[in-house]
């Protein structure tokens, strides 16, 4: 897991909690989405003293909470997760009292943007990327043989380590800027 995020954060909330933010997403795929959207979009979140910390899954979210939320360093807290998170997310914002927003994604958040990209496009940056032989060979291994092609997209990109943080970055990359998939949307607005 990368610490820099984690404690350029802290440095922030220590110098200054009410000049800092905090957006705790679940993994560093979902940082990845969510830095390369906002700067896409004119903005840089360390100058405005946002910081996205993923916590290496949802159910660290009370670890968190605790070290930035009102009993911590007192910041502004934001969040991003996957549907099936939901729950145990909202659940420790709700806990720690802090009225902290949270955005949820439909399935998860390379779902979002294989839906706002299309099959083809994903198809064609993997393509781009060198990999279109390894999902090819990927969509013809019996287990994904019948499954849907946005199934084998999203299931390929967690095949390998680093993959998923990699294309974050590339899916949010290629994305029209006018359709931002909405939980994204929401939360660089919020921020």
């Amino acid at each position: 897991m990368d610490t820099e995020p984690l404690a350029a954060a802290a440095a922030c909330a220590r110098a200054d909690p009410g000049s800092c933010a905090v957006v705790l997403v679940e993994g560093m795929s979902d940082q990845a989405a969510v830095e390369t959207l906002a700067e896409r979009s004119g903005r840089d979140l360390r100058a405005e003293g946002v910081f996205v910390v993923p916590m290496g899954g949802a159910t660290n979210i009370g670890h968190f909470v605790e070290l930035f939320g009102p009993g911590g360093f007192g910041v502004r807290l934001a969040g991003l997760c996957d549907q099936g998170e939901e729950r145990d997310f909202r659940r420790g914002l709700d806990r720690a009292g802090t009225g902290a927003p949270s955005f949820v994604c439909v399935a998860d958040l390379e779902d979002e943007l294989i839906r706002a990209l299309g099959t083809r496009r994903v198809e064609e940056l993997i393509e781009a990327e060198g990999e279109g032989g390894p999902f090819l060979t990927f969509t013809r291994q019996p287990a994904h043989r019948g499954a849907a092609r946005d199934q084998q997209l999203h299931r390929f990109m967690g095949t390998r380590s680093g993959r998923k943080i990699r294309y974050g970055h590339i899916l949010a990359a290629a994305l029209d800027l006018t359709l931002i998939p909405s939980p994204l949307a929401a939360l660089l607005s919020a921020i």
